[in-house]
């Protein structure tokens, strides 16, 4: 390209793009999802091709928020769901249902219990003392299960390294037969 003496780049106006510009962008379904229309399932990992835009007025800890829209594989509705960086996940918007997650209520339940137990414990030192020995206990039935079956994978696996070579002495000596015959 040919650029004169007396070009100034800085003269170049700047194109005015719009803050809420929507991209077209290919991704896989975040999470199991079914249309509220049609009642389609959408599993996790169908590839689509979406819109997407940055959430205005919505920022968590310096991070985007962004917005997708995709369309039922069958009626072709509008989905839409964003990003949820708090919780490194997506939240539904509309046009679809989230399916059943079973870990992540236990996740959540599991939280949950802890938070109780720490509380319980800032009250009370006995409390404390209480869950160590709990603890403790139960890691020794742990460590005891886990030896048991150490042991009985050690009295079940019991290979016989003789029988083995003699099986294979047996097989090679065979072979050599066949080749001389």
């Amino acid at each position: 390209k040919y650029y004169p003496p007396d070009f100034d780049p800085a003269k170049i106006p700047k194109l005015k793009l719009p803050k809420d510009r929507q991209y077209v962008v290919r991704l896989m379904a975040p999470f199991n999802m079914r249309c509220k229309t049609c009642g389609e399932y959408i599993y996790k990992g169908k590839k689509f091709n979406a819109r997407k835009e940055t959430v205005q007025n919505e920022v968590y800890l310096g991070l985007p928020i962004f917005r997708f829209y995709i369309k039922c594989t069958r009626c072709l509705a509008e989905i839409t769901f964003k990003t949820d960086p708090e919780n490194t996940d997506y939240t539904m918007e509309h046009g679809a249902t989230r399916n059943f997650q079973a870990e992540k209520l236990l996740e959540e339940e599991e939280k949950r219990m802890q938070k109780e137990r720490e509380e319980e414990e800032l009250n009370n030192p006995m409390k404390v003392l209480e869950n160590r020995t709990k603890d403790s206990k139960l890691e020794m039935e742990v460590l005891e299960n886990l030896q048991e079956l150490k042991e009985l994978n050690q009295r079940q696996a019991n290979v016989d390294f003789e029988a083995m070579l003699k099986q294979y002495k047996e097989f090679e000596e065979e072979q050599k037969r066949k080749e001389q015959e």
